[in-house]
Parts: structure tokens; sequence; C-alpha cells
């Protein structure tokens, strides 16, 4: 502080001394690091930022990329247990082992067959880490677009219990269900080559599309809350009631009716995956914790691995199946071979007849709506669709999808599909295909560590079923509930495919048909009445037509433009000139030259004549004359 010449007190700005974080250094370093990488041929390849690409995406880092891959994959590792933890979906279908019972569902009741099945689920443990990260690296790398595609949810419960069935109870054999599902790749392959597959999904009516995913989230829920892949809050009500209350231990289940014959609710099990997986994952979730999802199954699972094997909700009890639990849990770090369930293909289908045909169809119609509709709305997030509604290298990314599905077959899963979950990836400013690289990798890394996800419970999952049940339904809203004609189909189809535990019959035996009946059913009466015998609000109905929005396939547009030019050439003979009326043969063109360059000076243009080869409008014929 000084005095001036009138006696003015003035402060004197003293800045104190910054003082340097130990971590500046280390942050300075990544820094120069990142901007390396993404000047480099690395970055150059994936369009970085700052990589000199003539399409780069500016806001893209290497270590932005990484965090989002990262990011992506903790929200997805659950599928790995869901998929295939022991009493799950695919698991339940008991694979290729076989059982000569009457009744599949005593099947479990022979140690031989339980055994067996434990190696089908270790094996499913390796093949869905496998799957995923094989797909979502070769996703990355040729697309370049941050999305994760992995064996799907919603396919899972109809692939393994309509299907296949419990046990094998099903329509087809586990062998000839894998057959339908690489058949279904390489029709994917034809669709997407022919531009069919992005047609096919313009037609069916958006408020159909929107149903079926809500339908699949209750589907979802549905097998959370169940004793075979959840954490058994429900159980088949025997004849008095479809279901009814369940969540007692699984020793107080009758065999014959699946109901509790006492102790309804006091399933330790039960309350675990309900307070640890349930009430606190969501509670994560309130406050955007990107690994809410696998945190709480973690939790779950920890608390299920106790030293003492006597504890109420141990994953390993002093059982023959409880031991061989924990031998496999003790290995940590293992390749498991896929001994039961990899290239189990059965190509004899004449015994299966139409339920394989129902199959592919399923498999092929509902891949079409999930697999191309999530891809779409994740491409779309990133913000690279174009004004046409497609994004760069569609075509590759179709068909990288459908390479995989039939790659999935092979190694004894369900189909893939791109995942929401790679929206988590998106938000954390993944941009380019490095994300979906990074997830890749994480996904291989964990092919290795199938003992610790073959030990995770299914009352640790069942609730992170019941979560994405609820993400998945939030898109209730879109529907149109306004005309009845829209409301109707879509509550069939939302109620018939958990209620009939099929999306095949919730969707197309059930949506489709009430559909294409109503809607019919009215448009004719409108149509006869000449408009006068319209429905309330009918004008609030959605806009459908057969032709889709958007462009028609390549191969269409190719089609109407050789007929085009075949017309025109039968109607205008080689050697007749083609009439033209006085005005289309004279137009005022303001040019400098007759290139149509501007006159330097500034001059009064010239008047060009240049010939028109189409007939002009009444606006245009009256603006020449």
């Amino acid at each position: 502080m000084s005095r001036t010449s009138h006696d003015e007190f003035v402060v004197e700005s003293q800045e104190p001394a910054v003082r340097r974080s130990r971590f500046c250094g280390l942050r300075d370093f990544c820094d120069l690091a990142d901007l390396w990488l993404s000047a480099s041929r690395f970055g150059h390849f994936f369009r970085l930022g700052g990589s000199g690409h003539p399409q780069e995406i500016v806001t893209s880092s290497v270590f932005r990329e990484v965090r989002a891959g990262l990011t992506t994959f903790a929200t997805m590792a659950y599928i790995i247990a869901v998929n295939a933890a022991k009493a799950s979906m695919l698991s339940q279908t008991g694979g290729t082992c076989e059982c000569t019972l009457t009744d599949k569902h005593q099947c479990d009741t022979i140690p031989k067959f339980v055994t067996c099945k434990e190696e089908v689920r270790r094996d499913l443990i390796t093949a869905t880490a496998a799957i995923a990260g094989m797909a979502t690296l070769v996703f990355g790398l040729l697309t370049n677009l941050p999305v994760a595609i992995a064996p799907g949810m919603g396919l899972n419960a109809y692939f393994a219990f309509q299907v296949v069935g419990v046990n094998g109870s099903g329509s087809i054999p586990y062998r000839t269900a894998l057959t339908a599902i690489f058949i279904e790749g390489f029709i994917f392959i034809l669709l997407a080559l022919t531009g069919m597959r992005q047609w096919l999904v313009k037609i069916i009516p958006a408020t159909l599309k929107t149903a079926t995913g809500v339908g699949i989230g209750f589907l979802l829920t549905e097998v959370g809350l169940s004793y075979s892949s959840g954490i058994g809050a429900i159980t088949g009500g025997g004849g008095g009631s479809p279901l009814t209350l369940g969540g007692c231990p699984k020793e107080l289940l009758d065999p014959a009716s699946g109901m509790c014959t006492s102790g309804q609710m006091s399933s330790p099990k039960l309350w675990l995956g309900v307070f640890c997986g349930g009430i606190f994952t969501a509670f994560l979730m309130a406050y955007r914790i990107k690994y809410a999802l696998v945190i709480g199954i973690a939790l779950v699972s920890v608390i299920s691995w106790p030293v003492s094997r006597n504890t109420a909700v141990t994953y390993f009890p002093n059982t023959e199946e409880g031991d061989s639990r924990f031998e496999f849990f003790k290995q940590v770090v293992a390749w498991h071979p896929l001994s039961r369930v990899a290239n189990q293909l059965e190509w004899d289908i004449q015994t299966s007849g139409s339920n394989f045909a129902l199959a592919l169809f399923t498999f092929l119609y509902v891949d079409i709506i999930d697999a191309t509709a999530t891809l779409y709305s994740m491409v779309r997030f990133c913000g690279v669709v174009d004004k046409d509604g497609d994004f760069p290298r569609s075509t590759i990314a179709y068909c990288t999808d459908a390479a995989f599905i039939s790659v999935s077959a092979l190694l004894g899963s369900s189909p893939v599909t791109a995942f929401i979950e790679s929206g988590a990836g998106i938000a954390e400013g993944g941009r380019t295909g490095l994300t979906a690289v990074v997830t890749g990798l994480c996904f291989i890394v964990a092919v290795f560590f199938a003992p610790i996800f073959a030990s995770i419970p299914p009352w640790a999952t069942g609730c992170t079923l019941v979560l994405v049940g609820c993400m998945m339904i939030r898109q209730i809203t879109q529907i149109n509930w306004r005309y009845i004609g829209d409301v109707l189909p879509s509550f069939v189809v939302m109620t018939f495919i958990p209620f009939s535990y099929s999306v095949a019959y919730g969707l197309i035996a059930s949506g489709i048909f009430v559909y294409t009946m109503l809607n019919g059913l009215i448009g004719a009466m409108v149509y006869i009445s000449g408009g006068r015998c319209e429905p309330r609000e009918y004008e609030l109905k959605e806009y459908w037509s057969w032709k889709g929005s958007g462009q028609p396939p390549w191969f269409v547009r190719a089609i109407r433009h050789h007929s085009k030019k075949a017309a025109r050439d039968v109607s205008t003979p080689a050697g007749v000139p083609e009439f033209r009326s006085p005005q289309q043969e004279r137009v005022v063109s303001f040019s400098g030259d007759s290139q149509g360059r501007s006159s330097a000076k500034g001059e009064a243009a010239t008047v060009v004549e240049q010939p028109i080869l189409s007939r002009p409008t009444p606006e245009q014929m009256t603006r020449m004359s």
C-alpha cells in the first residue's frame, strides 16, 4: 500500500504465486501425446480432430475416444453375466445336452445333465465376450462409428423360452435354431447390399416399431423377476392364475405347480437382489453414475462370494453343484474352450418344418426392427445423419452387423445387435470408431476372466434386467395415443409380447393383424362414403405408406431410371427432331459469354439462346412470354 500526493491510499496489486499441481506435468504430457497421436496416421485413419483429414471430426481426440470406449464397456459389461449366467436365458435351453425324459423340466434332477448344463453356461460366458469383442472391434474399424454390437438382450428370451425352450422343450432343437440364425445373417447381407433392409424398416408403422421395443422391455422385466433368470419374485400360478407371488427359497417350491408352498417373499437372496442390485443401482443412476449397472451387479456378486460357504446368500453351497462352481471360480483367469456350443449347426431341418420357417422369419423380422432402428438411433445421436436420412458407410455397417449374426450362430449364441448402451459412450464424447475399438478390446480381455463372470448369480442380474426393461419402455410416450387405429395395435403388441412370452406372437400374429384389420375397415368406410363418414380424430392418425419414407432402394431407382430412358428413346425415334415451342427455344440468360461467365467490366450481358429439354410449367410460360 502506498501514499499519493492527495493522501490517498492506493492498493498495489500483488498476485500470489501460482502453485503448480503435481499433476500438471502429467496433464501437459497427456495433452501433448493426445495432439501427437491425433495428428499421426493413426488419427488420420479415424478422422480425429487435428489429423488433417478432409472429413475430420473436430471435437474428437484420442483420449476422449478412449474414455468413451471405457464408459461404453462399463455400461455393457453386464451382458456377459446376463446372457450366460447360471439359470439365465441362453443356458436354460440346455444347449447340446441331451435329456430323454418326456417332461423336460424334470431334467434338472439328473446330475449328469446338470453338469453338462454347467459346461454350456461356461461356454456361453466365453462366447458372449468373444463375439462382443470381435464384432465391436471390426465394426469400429470398418465403419468409424462409436457403436458397440453384441448378442442382443431382446431376442434372448424368444430364443431360449419360445424357440428352443427350457431344456430343449421348445418347437425346434438348439442346433436347428442356430442354423436359422446362421441363415438369417446371410439374408441380412443380401438385404443390406440391395438396400431392402432400410426399406423394410420404413414400411413398418412407426407406432408398432415403438410398441415392440416397449413390449420387449416388459418381457425383460418379467424375466428379471422370475426364478430362472432373476430374483424369484414371481412364479407360475398353476391353474389358478398365470402368475403369482414368489420370493420363497427354491426348496419350498412345489415341483408340480411351480408355486411357493410357504415362505413367500422370505428368500434372503431376493432381498439382497432388491436392495443392493435394484434400489442401490437406481440410486446411483439418479446421480448419473456411468457404472451404476456394473456396480450393482458387482456388489451383489461379492456379497454372494463369502469366505464361508454356509451363509444363506452364498452362490457356492456345500453341494456337488456348489463344489463344481467353487472350483471353477478359484481359477480366476482361465481360457475356457467352447466344447459344447461351437460349430453345432444342424442342417437336417425337415423334421422341424414350419417351426423352422417361423423361427427364421421371426429372427429376421425382429432383428430388422431392433438392430436397424437401434443402429440408426445411435448414429443419429452422433450427429452424422445427412438430410436424406442416411449416414456414412451405412451399407458397410449393415453388412458387418449381418456377418456377425452368422458368426454368433457358429459360436452358439443369439444374434448380435447394436446396443443402446453405446449412447453412454457417445454422451461421454465418443464420435469415431476408436470408441468402438476400445470397447471391443475390453471385451476380448474379459474372455480370459470367464471364471469370474460365470460365478455371477442370477439374483445379481435380475434387477438389472428390470432396470434395462424400465429404460426400454421410456419410449412409450412416442406412441400416437390420440387415434384408436394406432393405440389399439400398439397396446396389443405391448401386452402380448410379455404375456405370450413371445416376440413373434406379440408383433406379427397380434399387432400387425390388428393394425391391418382395424385400419383396413376404417379406410374402406372412409373411401366408400367419400370422406363423409370419418371416425373422431381421424385427422390425427399417423401417416403410413407402403412406399416408406425417403428414397427407395438403389436397385428400384436404377430400374426406374432405365425404364424412363427407354420410354424417351421409344417416344423420340432416331433422326426425328423433338418439337419445341418458340418459348422453349429462346431463354434469356444474363451472362458475359456463351459459357456463362460474367462480364468483367460490368457491361450489359448478352442474350444467349439455350434449349430446354423439358416442357415448361405455366408459370415459366407466362414469365418467358
